[in-house]
């Protein structure tokens, strides 16, 4: 995901008191803290949780790197998610998200990455679940617990389709304090997860920069070169980026 929006933008977008010392951010990675908006008894607040929601059943943080996303399909469901989604919704900021595609026949397709953006390079906000995760059970409650969150995904739009056949649900501004009213039914929120209207996004492709988690800087949204090298199918490093959704 990217985030490079001035902090003093997002409070004054998301209506928030909090002001962290947030930096640009052009590469943020699964297991990596962000920022989300959740909502208390006085309002809005802005806090900083893990990506990838540990269950509070969980036996090990470890299962939130394979929670970065909960199919908005059965959220209502899924042991993992329902509860959250029941009562500990959020939106999660951003500028773009990235997918990536394969370019390239026979045995050294190249990992092409693509930044999706509004139209109007605005501010937005994901459909986001949180939890608190307070330790194994029987083990002493951890002080402060930790706090994770996923988002919440859909079927693709046309727009996207040719990346991936899911995407994050990007939900109206319109749409925000529905989100995260504890009083919204299920129905209500069940119809705000859908695919985003076609003209809200568009997609650039960026070089080979963005592939690689351990590069977090504005050339992550370099332009593709031609030249770029090749990579082996099958290889796959550490700090590869997933594809997220």
């Amino acid at each position: 995901m990217l985030l490079t929006t001035p902090v003093s933008e997002v409070q004054r977008l998301f209506g928030v008191p909090e002001r962290p010392n947030l930096m640009p951010r052009w590469n943020i990675a699964p297991t990596q803290d962000i920022p989300v908006i959740r909502r208390e008894e006085d309002g809005r607040h802005l806090a900083m949780v893990r990506w990838g929601l540990v269950p509070p059943w969980a036996d090990d943080p470890s299962i939130g790197g394979r929670m970065i996303n909960a199919r908005g399909e059965s959220v209502a469901d899924k042991p993992a998610f329902r509860d959250a989604f029941r009562k500990r919704r959020c939106l999660v900021p951003l500028d773009g998200f990235y997918e990536w595609t394969s370019v390239g026949e026979g045995a050294k397709p190249r990992k092409q990455g693509h930044v999706i953006r509004r139209r109007d390079r605005g501010l937005f906000a994901l459909a986001g679940l949180w939890e608190r995760w307070r330790g194994p059970k029987g083990a002493p409650p951890l002080d402060p617990p930790l706090e994770t969150a996923t988002v919440v995904t859909t079927a693709t739009n046309a727009t996207l389709s040719f990346l991936h056949d899911r995407m994050p649900v990007v939900l109206d501004p319109a749409d925000w304090d529905t989100w995260l009213d504890p009083a919204t039914p299920l129905p209500v929120l069940e119809g705000l997860i859908r695919s985003a209207p076609e003209e809200w996004l568009d997609v650039v492709p960026v070089g080979p920069k963005v592939n690689s988690v351990r590069n977090d800087d504005c050339s992550c949204l370099d332009p593709p070169q031609e030249t770029a090298p090749a990579k082996v199918k099958g290889s796959k490093s550490d700090d590869d980026q997933p594809s997220l959704f």
